[in-house]
């Protein structure tokens, strides 16, 4: 893996930002994220392919699939782990057509739901699964923007300092699980 580099994602971040990274980069990102799970997923890309107008643009969007659990008193948010990416493969090349930028998760991509990231230029950042707890004191505010109906799988906005990740897919199409188990094939 590459030596850790902060990496601050704002709105207004060049593309450069997103270029220079490559797939073994350990990043902190902070910075705006939208949430992503399967139902505000389904519903943005059902909206997007109907032509209808969204409740926050999506344009330059970084989105974090995480399912958060409710906030204890005095927490701003609850557990906050990442999810299985893989599920919502299927609403990826819509949302990244739209302007999404990358996405944090966890789990293997492979074939079509890692040409998506490929064909838009998208990149892939992994959070550790399971750090649920310890991830949310990296989560400063945690705004519901949409689809409150959805509960956990509602569309939040939320504010990370510090949020640690590592960079699975960069722009050039690299994929840091297929280069690992490849390297892990030869040398073992």
């Amino acid at each position: 893996m590459n030596s850790a580099r902060a990496i601050a994602w704002q709105l207004e971040a060049p593309e450069s930002d997103l270029a220079s990274l490559r797939a073994g980069d350990a990043v902190e990102l902070s910075g705006s994220v939208l949430t992503l799970r399967d139902a505000s997923a389904a519903r943005l890309a059902q909206a997007l392919t109907r032509k209808e107008q969204l409740p926050i643009s999506l344009a330059r969007r970084i989105m974090y699939a995480v399912g958060p659990s409710p906030a204890k008193p005095g927490q701003v948010i609850g557990s906050a782990g990442p999810t299985t990416t893989a599920r919502m493969g299927r609403f990826l090349p819509t949302l990244f057509a739209d302007g999404v930028r990358a996405i944090i998760g966890k789990g293997e991509l492979h074939g079509a739901d890692m040409a998506a990231f490929v064909e838009h230029g998208a990149v892939y950042f992994a959070a550790i699964g399971g750090l649920g707890a310890l991830l949310a004191k990296q989560i400063s505010t945690a705004n519901v923007v949409a689809y409150q109906e959805l509960g956990p799988e509602a569309l939040f906005e939320l504010e990370l300092t510090a949020f640690p990740a590592v960079v699975i897919i960069d722009r050039h199409g690299q994929n840091l699980h297929e280069t690992a188990r490849g390297r892990w094939r030869t040398e073992g």
